[in-house]
C-alpha cells in the first residue's frame, strides 16, 4: 500500500533527491519533485557548489559510521569522478578544551580507517608536496584520514536527478510553493500550491526545503529546532603551475578555529570557509531567518562581511602564506538550515496524520551523506528508524547538547557591512 501512495517531495537539494531515489528504488510508482528554481541544480542551493568535505570525523559515532557507508558507495562508478579522495587533515590544539577532534580519532580508529596520527609541527609538514609553501602549524595536532576528501557538489546532484528521472521520477522546476493544502484545523496535507496558481495533490509531502523551510511555511508549527543561517566562503585562482602542486594537498579541517579550505579543483580554484554558528536574516513581521542569496538580492547576494573576509584571509596565511596575498575572486554566503544539536529532522510532522514528512536541518553537514541520506527518509516514510533514531530526528524534541562543532553565536547579518571589491584584493 505504502509503494501506491502519491508522493510529492518539495525541494531538489540532498534530501529531496536522495528521498526520491530512494523511494522509486523501493518500488514507489508516483514520486514528483518540485522546486522553486528555474534550472537545476538550483543556483542558490546550498547542494550546488564547487565541492563539500567528505569525512568519516565526526564526535557522534552514528556520523562516523553512516559517512564510511557512504565513501564506499562515493568511490563506486555510479558517482563517476564526483568524489576526490585527497585525504582530511583534521586539526586542533593540544591544550583545547573542545575534545571533537579526539572522539572523532577514535571513531575513525575504531572503523580501521587509513589513519595517521600528526603530533609534531614537522610531522604536520610532511603531509604535503614539498613544492608547496605551507605554515609553521603552531600549537596544532591533529591526524590524517586518508579515507576522506571532498565531492564536487553540483556533479552529485545532477547525476542524483538523472538517476531518479530514469526511474521514471517527476522533476518540475520554477515551482515555488506557497502553501500547504490542509483541512480545517488539521494539519493532514493533501498537496501544495504554488506561486503561479498550480496545486500538486499528493497522498504524502516531505518537506526537504533546506533553509527555506522556516521562511516559506511560517505558519506550519515546527517550534525552534532549527534556524536559516549563512556561512561565509571564499575563493582564490591559482595559476596551472601552482594548481598542479596544491592539488596535491588535503582537504583540511580545523576544529579549533573553524577554518576548512580545499585542493584546488580542475579550474585551479581554491575554496575555503569558517565553520561557525553563522548569520540569520530575519525579516517580516515574524522576523523569521531567511537565505539571503543571488537570486533574491543580484547586486549584493554573495557578498560577505568584511570582518569574515579577514578572517577567511588570516586563516589562509596560517596555512598556505603565499597564497593568503591572492585576491578572492569570489564570496558567497551559503545558507544552512541549522538545528540547535546539530542532530538532522526527519519524521513525520506530530501533527500531521503521517500525511506530513520534514526532512532538513542538514546543519551544514549533509551532503556527504547523499548516496545513504534517502534511506533514512525513507526509513521514516516507513516507520522503520529505529526508536533511537525516530528520537534524535524528532521535530518536536527536546535538544540535549547542542552542537560542539561550533563555536560562537548567530549574529544578525548587517547588510552596511558588507564588503566590497576593494575589500577582496
Amino acid at each position: 500500500m505504502a509503494q501506491q501512495r502519491k508522493t510529492l517531495i518539495v525541494g531538489s537539494g540532498c534530501f529531496g533527491l536522495s528521498t526520491a531515489l530512494e523511494l522509486l528504488k523501493r518500488g514507489y510508482q508516483d514520486v514528483t519533485v518540485i522546486d522553486r528554481a528555474k534550472t537545476l541544480p538550483a543556483p542558490d542551493g546550498a547542494s550546488n557548489d564547487l565541492n563539500r568535505v567528505v569525512r568519516t570525523s565526526y564526535a557522534d559515532v552514528f556520523y562516523s559510521k553512516l559517512a564510511k557507508d557512504a565513501i564506499d558507495l562515493w568511490k563506486t562508478d555510479e558517482w563517476l569522478d564526483t568524489y576526490h579522495e585527497c585525504g582530511v587533515l583534521v586539526l586542533g590544539s593540544p591544550d583545547s578544551t573542545v575534545d571533537y577532534k579526539d572522539q572523532a580519532y577514535l571513531h575513525d580508529l575504531a572503523m580501521n580507517l587509513r589513519i595517521e596520527p600528526l603530533e609534531s609541527q614537522s610531522a604536520l609538514r610532511k603531509v604535503f608536496p614539498p613544492e608547496a609553501i605551507v605554515g609553521s602549524f603552531a600549537y596544532h595536532t591533529g591526524y590524517l584520514n586518508r579515507d576522506g576528501g571532498w565531492a564536487n557538489a553540483g556533479q552529485g546532484i545532477s547525476i542524483l536527478m538523472s538517476k531518479v528521472t530514469a526511474l521514471n521520477g517527476k522533476i518540475i522546476t520554477g515551482k515555488g510553493v506557497t502553501e500547504l493544502i490542509q483541512h480545517g484545523q488539521s494539519l493532514k496535507t493533501t498537496g501544495v500550491r504554488c506561486s503561479d496558481g498550480t496545486d500538486f495533490e499528493a497522498d504524502l509531502v516531505v518537506l526537504a526545503t533546506g533553509s527555506w523551510t522556516s521562511s516559506a511555511f511560517p505558519d506550519l508549527p515546527m517550534g525552534n529546532i532549527f534556524r536559516a543561517t549563512g556561512h561565509c566562503l571564499a575563493m582564490i585562482q591559482l595559476t596551472p603551475e601552482e594548481g598542479d602542486i596544491y592539488r596535491q594537498c588535503p582537504v583540511i579541517l580545523d576544529f579549533e578555529s573553524g577554518f576548512y579550505i580545499f585542493p584546488p579543483n580542475e579550474q585551479n580554484l581554491v575554496k575555503m570557509a569558517i565553520h561557525t554558528a553563522g548569520y540569520s536574516h530575519s525579516i517580516g513581521p515574524q522576523k523569521i531567518s531567511t537565505p539571503r542569496t543571488a537570486t533574491s538580492d543580484p547586486e549584493t547576494g554573495l557578498r560577505i562581511p568584511r570582518a569574515n573576509v579577514k578572517q577567511l584571509r588570516d586563516g589562509l596565511r596560517t596555512v598556505y602564506p603565499t597564497l593568503a596575498e591572492k585576491p578572492f575572486v569570489a564570496t558567497r554566503l551559503c545558507w544552512y538550515n541549522d538545528s540547535l544539536d546539530g542532530d538532522w529532522v526527519i519524521g513525520y510532522h506530530p501533527q500531521s496524520e503521517n500525511s506530513l514528512v520534514i526532512a532538513t536541518a542538514g546543519s551544514g553537514h549533509a551532503y556527504k551523506f547523499l548516496p545513504v541520506l534517502g534511506r533514512l527518509v525513507a526509513d521514516a516514510i516507513e516507520s522503520k528508524l529505529s526508536p533511537a533514531l525516530v528520537a534524535k530526528f524528532a521535530l518536536d524534541r527536546t535538544p540535549t547538547h547542542v552542537d560542539e562543532s561550533r563555536h560562537d553565536e548567530v549574529q544578525e547579518l548587517d547588510l552596511d557591512q558588507l564588503c566590497t571589491s576593494d575589500d577582496l584584493q
